[in-house]
């Protein structure tokens, strides 16, 4: 698909042919991030016997890879729903409301959603985030008397309060409903068959029974794209299914089709040989077949700019030298010399590119590319090649079908963020159940290795010689603490060996339920990027970062606060750094820093958490400065006019906030009577002003002076510039006659002369003073009126 300048691509992930069960014959879950599927025989429907597919009995649910390699399978009793949390385990919940959480080795705990689910009864499971088990909380009640037509869930994360919003497709409109309320967003258009918020959460895919997929904003405000899916050749029977692929596209699927819809109707047709399963991620979207795992997505930035035929980029030209350079010709030394200056970005384009690519050969194909441009440089900073390098091997390690995590850098990237980073430390479980521990453990090896996962059993072996314990299941209570902290101080004295570091003997210390003893440890550690990441693992959290900040370096600063605002409550991580008072003061600078530029959303909630109102509405009219958007502008202006006037000593800003509001609701309004044919929003009282009389609305000129008190000297001199750019000489004729003009007449004859109107200005000079009478006429060239004043003064 060509949209613009924005290309899509379909990469064949696996081979599944006679893997998978029926996928039309079963309820499916999927798991995002490149996770597995979970199966369970959908009882309402019958199945065939003798097929060549796998079947499995009505009371099991089974969990297959991507690779379509068979990873977990159990039984169940009465099932209402399952899904997968965004940490790979399986939520399963029965009809009275008992749910049990899995993980990929099949262990499980289970909780108790109470008694009200028991009564009410139980619809459907949504995907879940962080899911430890905790109380259901109650949301307001909808006052349905039958079960919506389809509904979705806008998480907390994309939530201006926070909270979990779910929208509920009800007769022709839509109710959103959170922990306080219920909200009718009073549509017309439905019911809607499918809801599916984008993975940004800032966009919505809505398909009404008569076919159409409407995609709006998520509060509801504006209209994105609207198409017809009735028109599409090849499709039979009802849409199964809505999927973003990532934030751009829509993949509306059928029986055995696949439709893309691009952002502006666009289209691209993939057809299978059965059902289909589609799963969003947040830079494509998965489509596993009875045959094939694909992966569609936009084709990155990066990947165009180096492949796009006849590109011109820096990066395209540098791939094009290298090409030459291996079949040695000079034209290798022109391409170099033509984008010497441009050769660092792109060295670095090409370093993105090959992240992008699934197959190995391009992928050292563009790196031997970045490698080849990076020899041309003086000054260049390896990192990145280098990092690149490894990670592409982790990648290409776990994407063998035998672990089957076909992972995109990107999404790599995004997990990294949320440590730790569960898929390479699961990969050993992910492998088939037919191989043994033994077969797999190279490879999972090498992935553990590279994530930094556990400590290898050499280390452990190590770490028990030298601390001298045993695995007590005591731990540290009991005979095991008798010794006191002379007993510590003296197992840390002990524990240091030639080639064992501090953080070493501590992780040994702490797997064996010493934590006291391993933090002692980690005192003696030198080095703060080992300390840090054991105490966060030993839950430590004000420790981890008065650790961080006190090395100096800000990129574990960031590490750090980037893993507690992923593992925290908001609330807990905020108050984490206010009461580290001065001495955490600067990771709450870097914080803002960070949140500043990457997340404003964190920003505005750690400012409005501290308490901080002068900063909260700074920021909010740093935000309405950048809005287009008429009403998303007033609405921040008034929220910095909230905080404000939540400040004592900031009166006056909060009454500028409140006229600036009520000056761009008056614009607004103005641009409706005009039907949107004169700009007015966005600019001052003058100008707003001076805007009505050129285009003949006195009236509401008139109205602006009263309602913002606008001085009367300052009117006269705006109407006098106005009319006079119109050439309304009569209107400014009956202005000046009107009354007393508060700021004379002279004004007038000079404004006109200078404007290039002396005899309209000469009639103005009677109404002057008598002494200047005599010069302003010679200023409007009539000198005869001139002469004829210095007679009559006697001059």
């Amino acid at each position: 698909m060509e949209d613009s300048n924005v290309f899509y691509r379909r990469q064949q992930l696996y081979t599944i042919s006679g893997k998978l069960p029926n996928l039309g014959d079963c309820i499916v879950a999927g798991c995002r991030y490149s996770g597995p599927i979970a199966l369970m025989r959908d009882n309402t429907k019958l199945i065939a016997l003798g097929r060549a597919t796998p079947v499995f009995a009505k009371a099991q649910i089974q969990v297959f890879s991507p690779a379509g390699e068979g990873l977990l399978l159990f039984s169940v009793d009465t099932v209402a729903s399952y899904v997968f949390s965004c940490d790979e385990r399986l939520v399963v919940v029965n009809e009275e409301g008992v749910y049990r959480i899995y993980d990929l080795q099949g262990d499980y705990e289970q909780h108790s959603l109470g008694s009200d689910a028991t009564e009410t009864g139980i619809i459907d499971l949504l995907e879940v985030k962080g899911w430890q088990g905790a109380k259901p909380l109650a949301l307001a009640n909808p006052g349905l008397s039958a079960p919506p037509h389809s509904w979705a869930v806008i998480p907390p994360d994309f939530n201006i309060s926070r909270h979990v919003e779910v929208l509920l497709s009800v007769d022709s409109s839509i109710l959103s409903v959170d922990n306080l309320e219920t909200v009718d967003q009073r549509l017309s258009r439905g019911p809607f068959t499918h809801l599916s918020p984008s993975p940004n959460g800032k966009s919505l895919a809505l398909l009404t029974f008569s076919g159409t997929l409407w995609v709006v904003s998520t509060d509801f405000q504006r209209n994105l794209a609207e198409f017809d899916t009735r028109g599409v050749v090849g499709t039979e029977g009802e849409v199964k299914q809505v999927e973003w692929c990532g934030s751009d596209a829509i993949l509306v699927t059928w029986d055995s089709l696949a439709l893309l819809v691009g952002p502006f109707g666009d289209t691209l047709q993939y057809f299978y040989a059965g059902s289909t399963f589609a799963i969003t991620e947040i830079d494509g979207v998965r489509i596993i077949g009875p045959d094939v795992s694909d992966f569609v997505q936009k084709v990155p930035a990066a990947s165009v700019s180096v492949f796009r035929p006849g590109s011109t980029s820096p990066s395209a030209i540098l791939f094009d030298a290298w090409e030459n350079f291996t079949k040695r010709s000079p034209k290798a030394d022109e391409n170099i010399r033509s984008i010497r200056p441009d050769l660092a970005k792109a060295v670095d384009e090409i370093i993105d590119a090959a992240g992008q690519e699934w197959d190995p050969t391009w992928q050292r194909k563009l790196l031997n590319a970045a490698k080849f441009g990076k020899g041309f440089l003086d000054l260049h900073d390896p990192t990145d090649f280098v990092h690149m390098g490894q990670t592409l091997k982790v990648l290409n390690a776990v994407r063998f079908y035998e672990i089957g995590i076909p992972i995109t850098y990107t999404q790599y990237v995004l997990r990294a963020l949320d440590p730790p980073l569960s898929y390479p430390l699961t990969a050993g479980t992910r492998t088939s159940p037919r191989h043994t521990s033994s077969d797999a453990s190279p490879r999972a090896t090498c992935i553990s290795s590279r994530c930094a996962s556990h400590p290898t059993s050499a280390s452990r072996r190590r770490g028990a010689a030298a601390l001298g314990v045993r695995e007590d299941p005591q731990g540290e209570g009991g005979e095991g603490r008798r010794g006191g902290v002379r007993e510590h101080r003296r197992e840390v004295r002990a524990a240091r060996r030639p080639g064992v570091s501090y953080a070493e003997i501590a992780r040994r210390a702490w797997e064996v339920g010493r934590a006291g003893l391993a933090t002692m440890l980690l005192d003696h550690e030198p080095r703060a990027s080992d300390q840090v990441p054991l105490l966060l693992s030993m839950k430590e959290d004000q420790l981890a970062l008065q650790k961080a900040v006190d090395s100096g370096d800000t990129d574990l600063v960031y590490h750090v606060l980037l893993h507690l605002y992923n593992r925290l409550p908001l609330g807990t991580f905020f108050r984490l750094i206010e009461e580290g008072g001065a001495a955490l003061a600067p990771a709450s600078k870097l914080l803002q820093v960070y949140a500043r530029e990457q997340n404003r959303e964190m920003l505005r909630d750690f400012y409005y958490s501290d308490d901080r109102r002068v900063e909260s509405a700074v920021l909010a009219l740093e935000e309405a400065s950048r809005m287009q958007d008429p009403t998303a502008k007033i609405t921040s202006v008034k929220a910095a006019h909230k905080f404000f006037s939540e400040d004592k000593d900031r009166a006056f800003e909060a009454k500028m906030m409140d006229e600036h509001s009520r000056l761009l609701a008056f614009q607004q309004q103005l641009e409706k009577e005009t039907d949107d044919k004169i700009s007015f929003f966005g600019q001052s009282v003058n100008e707003t002003i001076t805007t009505c009389l050129l285009n003949g609305m006195s009236k509401r000129a008139d109205k602006l002076k009263s309602d913002f008190k606008v001085p009367d000297k300052r009117f006269w001199y705006i109407k006098l510039h106005a009319l006079t750019k119109t050439r309304d000489f009569e209107g400014l004729d009956a202005f000046a006659r009107s009354k007393r003009s508060p700021i004379g007449y002279e004004a007038f004859v000079r404004h006109l002369v200078e404007k290039g109107h002396p005899k309209e200005a000469s009639s103005y000079v009677a109404k002057c003073d008598a002494h200047k009478r005599v010069d302003l006429y010679i200023e409007c060239g009539e000198w005869r009126m001139a002469g004829k004043e210095c007679k009559e003064r006697g001059g």
